[in-house]
C-alpha cells in the first residue's frame, strides 16, 4: 500500500531533514545521486585559458572526509529505513567519493549486487595532460540486506539487449542537447544525468505502479522518468532553482500509454508446474507420443510423467539430453504434441494449465 502523501510529491528541503519525516519501509527503489566531493580548490582553466564549467557549487563541498563520510552514514541510514524490505537502492559517483559511499553501504547492513560502470560516449576531456580521461561513473546496486528478495527484470533486460545477458557496462553519453536544461545558456544544474540511465535502472529493478525516490532529485530526471515508465515519484531537493526546474519539467511530461508498460515475466516468478501434473491432470494421457520439432524422434508418456524413448526411461528433460547428446536440455521446448495435423511444443499446455489456475 503506497503512501498517498508520498505519491508524485516534490520536496523543497533539506535531505536527511526530509527523510526523517517519512514512515518505515515506504519506497520499493531508492535512486542516489549524492554529492561526489570534488575537492575543487581552484578554477579549472582549458589551454586556451578559458574556465571549465566544472562542479563547484556550495552542495559539493565539505570540511573534511570525515564530514562527508558522517553525512553519508547520515542519509543512508534513513534510506534503509525507509526502503521495503524486499526494496533496493542504486547509487551513482565518481572515484572521489564512489569507494567510500560503497563501505558505509556495507558497514550499514545493505548486501551489495552489482557495481556497473557507466562508461561515457562523450566525456569531459583532461585539459592538463597529467592524468587518464576521466571516462565513467560508478553506480552501486543494493538490497536491504541479504535476504531481500528485490526485483530484477533479468528476462525484459536480456530481450532490451537483443537477447544478450545484460553486461555491468553501460554505454551512456553525457546528458546534453535538448534534454540538458539550461537557463540564458547556462547549464541549470551541472551533474544532470541522462534520462537513458534512469530508464535502464528502472526498468532492471522497478515495477509499474512502484514508488521511487530520488533523496537528491536536483533538475529532477529521477521523477521524470519514472512518471514516463508508470512508476510513482517522490523527490527532495534543496536549491530552490533546482526544485523550480524539476517541476516544470515534471509537469511537461506525458506518461507512455498504460498499455505499453508491462515488462516481461521473469520466469522465476511463474508458478513451477512438473510435466507429471499434466499427466495426473489429464491434460496429455499415458501413452500420447511426443515428437522432436523435425517428427523424426518420438518418445512415450508413462503414468508417472516419465517418458521412453527406445530403451531410455526418464524425465522430459534427461531424455532430450540424452538424445541430443548434452548435459542438459529443455524438454519443454524439445518435444512436441500433435494438435489435430499440427505440432505444438508442450510448454503449451503447461502455459494452458498456468492460465487456468
Amino acid at each position: 500500500m503506497i503512501d498517498s502523501s508520498l505519491k508524485n510529491k516534490i520536496i523543497n528541503g533539506d535531505c536527511i531533514k526530509e527523510l526523517k519525516k517519512i514512515p518505515d519501509e515506504s519506497f520499493d527503489l531508492i535512486f542516489a545521486d549524492p554529492p561526489y566531493n570534488l575537492q575543487l580548490k581552484n578554477k579549472l582553466i582549458r589551454p586556451d585559458r578559458s574556465k571549465v564549467n566544472a562542479v563547484n557549487d556550495e552542495w559539493d563541498k565539505f570540511e573534511s572526509f570525515k564530514s562527508y563520510d558522517q553525512f553519508t552514514i547520515n542519509w543512508l541510514k534513513e534510506c534503509k529505513r525507509i526502503l521495503k524490505k524486499n526494496g533496493s537502492i542504486w547509487i551513482i559517483g565518481s572515484y572521489h567519493n564512489i569507494f567510500r559511499v560503497g563501505a558505509k553501504i556495507q558497514d550499514l547492513g545493505f548486501w551489495i549486487l552489482n557495481d556497473v560502470i557507466w562508461n561515457k560516449n562523450n566525456p569531459m576531456p583532461n585539459f592538463r595532460g597529467t592524468r587518464f580521461t576521466n571516462a565513467h561513473e560508478t553506480l552501486i546496486w543494493a538490497s536491504k540486506n541479504k535476504n531481500s528478495k528485490y526485483t530484477f527484470n533479468y528476462q525484459s533486460l536480456k530481450c532490451f539487449n537483443d537477447d544478450l545477458q545484460m553486461r555491468s557496462t553501460w554505454n551512456f553519453p553525457i546528458c546534453n542537447g535538448k534534454e540538458r536544461l539550461k537557463k540564458n545558456g547556462k547549464k541549470i544544474h551541472s551533474t544532470q544525468k541522462p534520462e537513458s540511465l534512469i530508464h535502464r535502472i528502472l526498468l532492471a529493478s522497478s515495477n509499474k505502479k512502484d514508488l521511487i525516490l530520488d533523496p537528491f532529485l536536483g533538475s529532477g530526471t529521477t521523477a521524470v522518468v519514472s512518471k514516463k515508465l508508470g512508476r510513482f515519484y517522490c523527490g527532495i531537493e534543496k536549491d530552490k532553482i533546482y526544485f523550480n526546474a524539476a517541476i516544470k519539467r515534471i509537469n511537461d511530461t506525458i506518461q507512455i500509454e498504460d498499455d505499453y508498460l508491462d515488462t516481461l515475466q521473469n520466469n522465476r516468478s511463474k508458478q513451477r508446474i512438473p510435466f507429471g501434473s499434466l499427466v495426473e491432470l489429464g491434460v496429455i494421457k499415458p501413452g500420447t507420443e511426443i515428437y522432436d520439432q523435425k517428427k523424426k524422434i518420438n518418445a512415450k508418456i508413462m503414468i508417472d510423467g516419465s517418458i521412453k524413448y527406445q530403451k531410455s526411461e526418464g524425465s522430459i528433460h534427461k531424455i532430450a539430453a540424452k538424445i541430443l547428446g548434452a548435459e542438459s536440455c529443455n524438454g519443454w521446448t524439445y518435444w512436441h504434441y500433435l494438435s489435430g495435423n499440427t505440432l505444438k511444443p508442450i510448454d503449451e499446455l503447461r502455459q494452458r494449465l498456468r492460465s487456468n489456475n
